[in-house]
């Protein structure tokens, strides 16, 4: 409430700067309007409701009648420019004629406050990318005291208000057409308030008023029919042979997912059903030819909300299978095998059943897979023929050659060279001879006698000398024992017997993982037969000393099975049963009885 008088011109001024503030906004914005106009869609310009906020000027102009105190009123000029928000609703009708309530807040600071309300009716003309509007409300308005910092007692009241104004709203595309924002709001507004007695002023506000907003409009609801349902279907494969299977699949459009939506199929000469937007068509039945499938959609009774739309489909003629063969190996050695391999191809995917037959050899399977099998075969080529039938009974055939080598001639041995001739020539393998139950279980080191050593000390050196040719070569040392005694016993003697050789060999520098041991007990005898054919072959006896062995032919079977055979592992050369007759010791090997050992003279001290 200011105190200087307020007269019409003023008012104008200020109600003209407003609306002229507003229409050159409008020019400025005209031209990138008119450019989106073009792009921009119309769905929301014809909302169903239409929530606006914004930011508003308000500009009153107007008096106050204050009672004076020597009686009469003296009227103040009511004039302030406020800051504050605007909100508003609408609802439209249809595309042009809606109702509207609007609340604007232009609280109280350094200037008076003014709360105000309207309800009336907006009219609106929906365009590409713009929205021109204008309404008329008719409502309430609740303004502040006049501005005297000493009137502190004043009342708020409401009064009535009416507003008359229009804008414009600029559609937002890049918001998907669901905000637009209001570049100008330019409202009348007449405000009547009666602010009652006070002690320093009071009295009746009349009060004309321009206001300025702007903000962001929000669209709900659509006021513009959806579009009319759409279909399209397409065959998957559009081509078959009989038997396989056509997919009809069917697209809707423009369909309301609040709404229930049904299916359904027709054909001509074929069977289509089903309740979704695929079907499947079996073609086993069909003849060659084309065909057409027709499905419907539906989301009710009134017009474009369902559609129609054909798939068509051609059934063509079956083709005889192909097929080719392979061998792998295609050269085999004799008595080998190959693999055959056929491969089947049937243009309208008919199972296949195969077959086989080959010029010679034999040959075996059922599947795109066989075995030739060339044992009994001669060498030279083999012809295959692959057969290929499918459940129409056409057929195919091809062939495949697999050849059949000569047989190699076998291979030669390397020859030895000839330090490998000489040693085992020299080497000169004997069999070592052992007295009666020697060696006993108490001394397992005795019984090994001169003459034996001497065989087994030749034998060490000649085949020590093997050994640097052949490294690997070994050697076996298996024990004897004549008939008598158990057959435990004898286990365990003969045990003794190859352990000693074993042992001297050793110690004569022979590797002891070249040395292997076998003991048989009395297993494996020398008969009475064979023991006199030896003495009669041995080169080392005259005839007379024959005919005395042939003579004691017990002592000697006795004697001959006392020994330990050697064999030499790698050629299979064993040693020579020999006996040693013509040896110093050889009494002692002939005894049918242990050697008496003497005690040693004790020492004299």
């Amino acid at each position: 409430m200011n105190s200087h008088p307020t007269g019409r011109l003023h008012r104008l001024m200020v109600a003209g700067c407003v609306l002229g503030l507003g229409f050159c906004a409008s020019a400025v914005l005209g031209q990138s309007s008119s450019s989106a106009a073009s792009t921009a869609k119309t769905d929301s310009s014809t909302s169903r409701m239409d929530v606006f906020l914004g930011y508003s000027y308000l500009a009153p102009h107007g008096t106050v009648d204050t009672p004076m105190a020597g009686g009469g009123t003296f009227p103040l000029s009511y004039s302030a420019i406020n800051a504050g928000a605007i909100g508003s609703f609408a609802y439209y009708f249809n595309r042009y004629v809606g109702g509207q309530f609007e609340f604007a807040d232009h609280p109280s600071g350094n200037n008076d406050g003014a709360q105000d309300f309207g309800l009336g009716l907006i009219f609106r003309y929906p365009m590409e990318g713009m929205t021109p509007f204008a309404h008329a409300l008719a409502g309430g308005v609740r303004l502040g005291g006049p501005n005297d910092p000493g009137f502190v007692d004043h009342a708020y009241k409401w009064g009535p208000a009416l507003t008359v104004g229009g804008g414009l709203d600029y559609e937002l595309p890049f918001m998907n057409h669901r905000f637009a924002l209001r570049l100008f709001q330019v409202d009348y507004q007449y405000f009547h308030a009666d602010y009652g007695p006070a002690p320093s002023v009071g009295g009746r506000a009349n009060v004309d008023a321009a206001r300025l907003s702007t903000g962001l409009v929000m669209h709900f609801g659509s006021l513009v029919p959806p579009p009319p349902v759409a279909y399209s279907c397409a065959a998957n494969p559009d081509a078959v042979f009989p038997g396989e299977q056509v997919t009809i699949a069917c697209t809707p459009t423009n369909l309301n997912p609040k709404k229930t939506t049904t299916y359904s199929w027709s054909g001509r000469d074929v069977s289509a059903s089903g309740t979704n937007s695929t079907t499947t068509i079996g073609t086993t039945n069909l003849q060659p030819g084309d065909y057409t499938v027709t499905g419907h959609v539906s989301q009710g009774p009134k017009p474009g909300q369902s559609a129609d739309a054909s798939a068509h489909f051609t059934v063509k003629q079956f083709e005889p299978p192909t097929v080719s063969c392979t061998a792998n190996p295609a050269v085999v050695q004799p008595n080998g095998t190959a693999t055959i391999t056929a491969t089947g191809v049937s243009p309208q995917n008919r199972p296949l059943n195969y077959n086989y037959s080959a010029s010679a050899g034999s040959i075996s399977g059922t599947s795109n897979s066989a075995t030739l099998s060339t044992s009994g075969a001669p060498s030279g080529n083999i012809t295959v023929t692959c057969n290929v039938q499918d459940d129409k009974g056409q057929t195919a055939s091809s062939t495949t050659t697999v050849t059949v080598q000569a047989p190699p001639p076998p291979p030669q041995p390397p020859a030895p060279s000839p330090e490998q001739v000489r040693l085992e020539k020299r080497l000169a393998l004997h069999s070592v001879f052992f007295p009666t139950n020697e060696p006993p279980p108490a001394h397992p080191d005795r019984g090994l006698i001169e003459s034996q050593r001497q065989t087994l000390s030749t034998l060490a050196t000649d085949f020590k000398s093997y050994l640097t040719i052949k490294p690997n070569a070994t050697i076996t040392l298996t024990g004897h024992a004549d008939v008598r005694g158990s057959a435990a016993y004898n286990k365990a003697l003969t045990e003794r017997r190859v352990d000693i050789v074993k042992q001297y060999l050793v110690e004569q520098g022979i590797p002891e993982s070249a040395i292997d041991t076998q003991a048989v007990g009395k297993a494996e005898q020398l008969s009475r037969e064979q023991v006199k054919s030896l003495v009669d072959e041995s080169p080392d006896l005259t005839d007379a000393q024959k005919a005395k062995m042939d003579r004691n032919v017990t002592r000697v079977y006795l004697a001959q099975n006392r020994r330990v055979d050697i064999t030499l592992n790698n050629t299979g050369q064993k040693s020579v049963k020999l006996y040693p007759f013509n040896a110093a010791d050889a009494g002692t090997l002939l005894s049918e009885k242990a050697p008496v050992r003497r005690k040693r003279p004790a020492k004299k001290h």
